[in-house]
């Protein structure tokens, strides 16, 4: 009946018309106008959740016209935009490096996870699980023969020392070998000679 009215149809004209013109200046001006929120199925968001709750981590290259996500089998913008919403909660923490996104769950996007998916406190991601493995140790060296040092022993210490021949602290004394018969020094005074004990020259 409002609507038959003159009156109430100049002032549903007048609203719409205003509404126009503010819809026409925010675009002139550059606001943004509000964007619809993206719609996810159930099943991709909680085959997300459950990858990213068993992994801890969750990775995504920077491409929303990506098919489908390399580990996951829903589309690439869907895990774009969940993990956008988590970042924004301080479910998960974020990086980025190579066009690619790192994220990390956070404490509060455990529990959250947890109760979303109705897991006992018993399970927890993998990064917080400890490594039950022993430690990895390389090959064993075989152990080499010890060498014995000793007076029955061949080519032993004392051995060398007793060979003719030796050189050191384990040769014997001049004293006690004594010179070979053939050598006989001669020292200044002989002719020919040179250096400090030669004659001069006449």
């Amino acid at each position: 009946d409002r609507a038959c009215h003159p009156e109430g149809s100049f002032r549903l004209a007048t609203q719409y018309l205003t509404r126009g013109v503010e819809l026409a200046l925010s675009r002139r001006e550059g606001t943004p106008t509000p964007k619809a929120k993206m719609l996810i199925p159930k099943k991709n968001r909680r085959e997300v959740y459950k990858y990213l709750f068993k992994e801890g981590v969750l990775q995504a290259e920077k491409d929303t016209n990506l098919p489908k996500h390399p580990e996951i089998d829903v589309p690439n913008l869907h895990v774009l935009k969940l993990m956008q919403s988590f970042k924004s909660q301080g479910l998960v923490s974020e990086r980025f490096a190579w066009r690619h996104y790192y994220w990390f769950l956070t404490d509060e996007g455990i529990e959250y996870l947890r109760e979303y998916l109705n897991l006992p406190s018993e399970i927890v991601p993998a990064t917080l699980k400890k490594s039950t493995r022993p430690l990895e140790r390389g090959p064993v060296r075989p152990e080499r023969p010890r060498r014995e040092f000793g007076a029955g022993a061949a080519g032993g210490r004392e051995g060398y020392r007793a060979g003719a021949g030796g050189f050191g602290r384990g040769a014997p004394s001049a004293d006690k070998a004594g010179a070979p018969g053939a050598y006989q020094p001669q020292f200044g005074g002989g002719g020919g000679g040179f250096g400090r004990g030669a004659a001069p020259p006449q």
